[in-house]
């Protein structure tokens, strides 16, 4: 992360939430539950990374993509 910048790449649709590795090119690779229509996955990611590293994120680029830029607030 830098500049409070996190490179995402999600797997929408997934069996459960969960964060699946590091990749050094595309980020954190993260599974997430919720289908990737109506915002629903990004929504859930959002909420997710909250729960799990206690830290808000915004989501900068990416709403239409599984490769996503968040900012942390």
């Amino acid at each position: 992360m830098k500049d409070g910048v996190l490179r995402v790449r999600i797997t929408p649709s997934a069996a459960k939430n969960c964060v699946l590795g590091f990749d050094a090119v595309r980020g954190l690779r993260v599974s997430i539950a919720a289908p990737p229509e109506d915002n629903k996955a990004n929504k859930e990611l959002l909420s997710f990374l909250k729960k799990e590293y206690k830290l808000s994120f915004r989501l900068v680029s990416g709403a239409k993509s599984r490769e996503k830029v968040l900012q942390l607030v």
